[in-house]
């Protein structure tokens, strides 16, 4: 598959060709298997087959998912979380905090949440309750991120005093994450275009590395809009260090801790009581 022909694919998605262009060879390499299993020649036939056949377009958009992360990525923004953003919600008068993960892919972001929660138990007599929603389009993902099990590249940004307490190593090289870790996480597949999101009322959401990255233009903004709809007022927004929030978007101004993350306004029209 040349690119010119990936491009047509692209577009019949409305994905991006600049966030997929560091990482087409692969993706180029599963939707060619999947072309080889629907006998199909060229991409014409190929797009031809998946409009006739949703339950195969579906699978074709799961093959085009990008996976690339590995626990604390952005040093500097986990320490951001550790200092600011949680202790804000931890003093917040809810019970219930609500963080949501979205496009989460193998879960790495997921547990790294849960550990940091996990270092901040020790600092308060009460943490709140922690409900944490994972989603992503692609369930075998999901599936692998449920799992646990991580190889020791992903974990470089663990210390090691941290990968001892929260994890097991069950190969030379593989490490799993500890059970309690895995406790009180509603993991779900999640399409951040078509999907409404998982809840409301939520005081995080991670949207890093996907929507903003891999979508047009015209399909980012009404998903992003959805997102925000289902932040709480004076919630915070966490894009990716590459990613740019698309213009007009009112409700949302930026956190001076960090540049990739965002905090929603007290009232707007897209807030949720």
């Amino acid at each position: 598959m040349d690119d010119p022909q990936f491009r047509k694919l692209l577009d019949f998605f409305g994905l991006s060709w600049g966030g997929y262009r560091k990482v087409r060879k692969g993706v180029k390499k599963r939707v060619a298997r999947h072309m080889r299993e629907m006998a199909c020649r060229t991409v014409e036939e190929y797009l031809l087959a998946l409009e006739k056949n949703p339950e195969l377009k579906k699978q074709a958009q799961q093959l085009m998912t990008v996976s690339i992360s590995r626990f604390f990525r952005d040093r500097a923004l986990w320490q951001t979380m550790e200092d600011h953003i949680l202790p804000v919600l931890i003093d917040s008068p809810k019970q219930k905090i609500k963080i949501w993960c979205a496009g989460c892919a193998c879960g790495e972001e997921v547990y790294s949440v849960k550990i940091l929660w996990e270092r901040l138990r020790g600092r308060y007599a009460q943490l709140p309750q922690l409900e944490l929603w994972a989603t992503d389009l692609n369930p075998e993902l999901l599936d692998r991120a449920q799992t646990g099990i991580y190889s020791l590249s992903g974990l470089k940004e663990v210390p090691e005093e941290w990968r001892s307490r929260y994890f097991s190593q069950v190969q030379e090289k593989h490490f799993a994450v500890s059970d309690f870790l895995k406790e009180k996480i509603f993991w779900k597949v999640h399409n951040l275009i078509a999907d409404n999101p998982p809840g409301t009322g939520f005081s995080l959401i991670f949207l890093r590395n996907n929507l903003l990255t891999y979508y047009r233009d015209e399909l980012r903004l009404p998903a992003v809009r959805k997102v925000i709809e289902s932040l709480f007022p004076l919630g915070f927004l966490i894009i990716g260090a590459h990613e740019k929030l698309p213009p007009g978007l009112q409700t949302l101004f930026p956190f001076p801790h960090h540049p990739t993350i965002f905090q929603k306004t007290p009232t707007s029209p897209e807030t949720n009581p």
